[in-house]
């Protein structure tokens, strides 16, 4: 990210969420975000995320600057390069374990069958080789959040960005999720983790902290 400024407006006054934010995510690096609320956390999410685009400044993912992508084109790239986990899960209630793992295929068009293969694959790194075939309501929230995980590493994601993956889990599934994100991370993947827990930020090898819509510490600088 360059120099990232995303403004809005409240009444008859501008509100800088992002002012100026500029910092880069090697390949395969664990980072997180923190911050107080209001400090710019959700909105950065967002431009990570390709759910938003900036005023001002440049975001380029996989060397592509998304920041120019209209909203056509930043839906597509997104499903394809970025992987998401919440921290409500966005599980379908209605579809097996497997299918929920598959719900990026039924967005793109042109994709490889074998994407069927990878999610069995998955859910079996995750231990949940036997409930492929059961709904949500039937798992453990930690159980929930592995299945999220799977479907965020569905399509090889060049980025995985985590929203409180935390947030809804007791300590016990909380720490068993960390792990898990750091397995992935192993792995040689990148993760964005965007959290207001600091032992959770401390699981992560960089962490970037903003107040006010700027970065005020890095640990990396």
């Amino acid at each position: 990210m360059e120099a990232i400024t995303r403004r809005y407006t409240v009444g008859d006054q501008a509100i800088a969420a992002l002012d100026g934010v500029s910092f880069e995510v090697p390949q395969g690096q664990f980072a997180a975000i923190i911050g107080p609320s209001g400090s710019g956390k959700s909105t950065l999410l967002n431009m990570l995320g390709c759910l938003d685009r900036p005023d001002s400044g440049r975001y380029l993912l996989d060397d592509v600057d998304v920041s120019t992508f209209d909203d056509e084109r930043a839906s597509d790239f997104r499903n394809r390069r970025i992987g998401f986990v919440f921290q409500s899960f966005h599980l379908l209630p209605r579809l097996t374990v497997l299918e929920n793992a598959l719900l990026p295929r039924r967005f793109l068009r042109g994709v490889d069958d074998g994407l069927a293969e990878r999610a069995r694959d998955l859910l079996v790194r995750m231990g949940l080789e036997r409930h492929l075939q059961h709904r949500p309501g039937q798992l453990s929230g930690g159980q929930m959040q592995r299945v999220a995980i799977a479907r965020a590493l569905l399509m090889r994601p060049a980025l995985l960005l985590a929203d409180e993956p935390t947030g809804n889990l007791d300590s016990r599934s909380a720490a068993d999720v960390m792990s898990l994100i750091a397995e992935v991370h192993g792995d040689g993947q990148t993760v964005v983790l965007v959290t207001h827990d600091a032992e959770v930020a401390a699981r992560a090898q960089r962490q970037i902290t903003l107040r006010d819509g700027r970065i005020e510490l890095d640990s990396a600088a």
